[in-house]
């Protein structure tokens, strides 16, 4: 009896770990190639709304409209390329869940890297000179002792 209730709790949660499209009935084309183009190119595609979604797993209305786009496009017969083109041109490069490597796209990663290369010159430089300044006790001069001496034999007579 407990195993049976065990097994299937694992397999509801095995169950609803399942991906969820959110892709609407209606949305749905009725040719299968051009279908399984959307749904390769809405995989592909961010949210705007929930950003860290495809448009194809999304519930939002933004979303729902770009499914739409994208399956109209493919029906009046531009490639793949041609939709992720035309998304692009309208919502910028934002859009793509994995942009294309570029050159304005190396100055967004390479920022954070060269700041922390210039952040570890800047501490080891630092360092180096704390450490030569403080490297250890400074010797006094002659008369810099003998003044010294002169005032700590004043305060003994005290």
């Amino acid at each position: 009896m407990i195993i049976r209730f065990l097994l299937s709790c694992v397999l509801a949660l095995l169950l609803s770990a399942a991906p969820a499209f959110a892709v609407n009935p209606d949305e749905i084309l009725g040719n299968p190639q051009l279908e399984q183009r959307a749904r390769d190119i809405s995989a592909n595609l961010r949210c705007l709304v929930c950003q860290n979604q495809s448009i194809d797993d999304s519930d939002a209305e933004l979303a729902r409209d770009l499914r739409v786009i994208v399956r109209e496009r493919l029906v009046s017969g531009d490639t793949d390329a041609q939709v992720m083109d035309y998304v692009v041109d309208r919502y910028g490069e934002f859009v793509l869940l994995r942009p294309a490597f570029s050159a304005r796209n190396i100055l967004l990663w390479g920022t954070p890297i060269f700041v922390l290369i210039l952040g570890a010159i800047a501490a080891f430089a630092y360092s180096r000179r704390y450490s030569s300044s403080a490297s250890g006790p400074v010797s006094l001069t002659h008369e810099e002792e003998e003044r010294l001496n002169k005032l700590l034999g004043d305060e003994d007579d005290k």
